[in-house]
């Protein structure tokens, strides 16, 4: 059975160390696929997204999520890294990597986790613009709701 890592963390990661410790002396992993989000600067009005989450139900929930992904899809390795703290645009926020024997298993465990933290997983994310203002507290995109139902038994 596979153990999914999940760690939330406030210092940056780096995503080629991930992947080269996640494949380190397997033998048994013909296709890795990597997601990692970046904080994007909104046209240049993004000074920084500040990122809360609840230390311990967060990681609970997301490693709940990540033991489906292994239950539905025949992985051999999961990751899943989320940054919390203050995030400047250019800096990486989310990194998802799933590895499998074959790519499909891979791309869709992948996906299937990345849907579930785009939308329901217990982060709270605010703006704080250049000009000085604070934005809004922001909430999941319909888009991103719509992209996580679709994974629904």
């Amino acid at each position: 059975m596979v153990v999914p890592v999940v760690r939330i963390q406030a210092h940056d990661f780096d995503v080629a160390a991930e992947i080269a410790s996640l494949q380190q002396g397997r033998r048994d992993i013909g296709a890795i696929v990597t997601f990692s989000g970046i904080c994007r600067d909104e046209s240049g009005a993004l000074e920084a997204l500040e990122i809360e989450h609840y230390p311990g139900m967060a990681e609970a929930e997301i490693g709940r999520i990540a033991a489906q992904a292994t239950e539905r899809w025949p992985i051999e390795a999961l990751v899943a890294i989320h940054r919390h703290g203050m995030i400047r645009p250019g800096e990486n926020i989310v990194l998802v990597v799933a590895a499998s024997r074959h790519r499909r298993a891979a791309f869709e465990a992948a996906e299937f986790l990345m849907d579930y933290l785009k939308s329901r997983a217990p982060f709270w994310k605010k703006e704080y613009r250049r000009d000085g203002t604070a934005g809004e507290w922001l909430d999941a995109r319909d888009s991103d709701e719509e992209a996580a139902a679709r994974w629904k038994k």
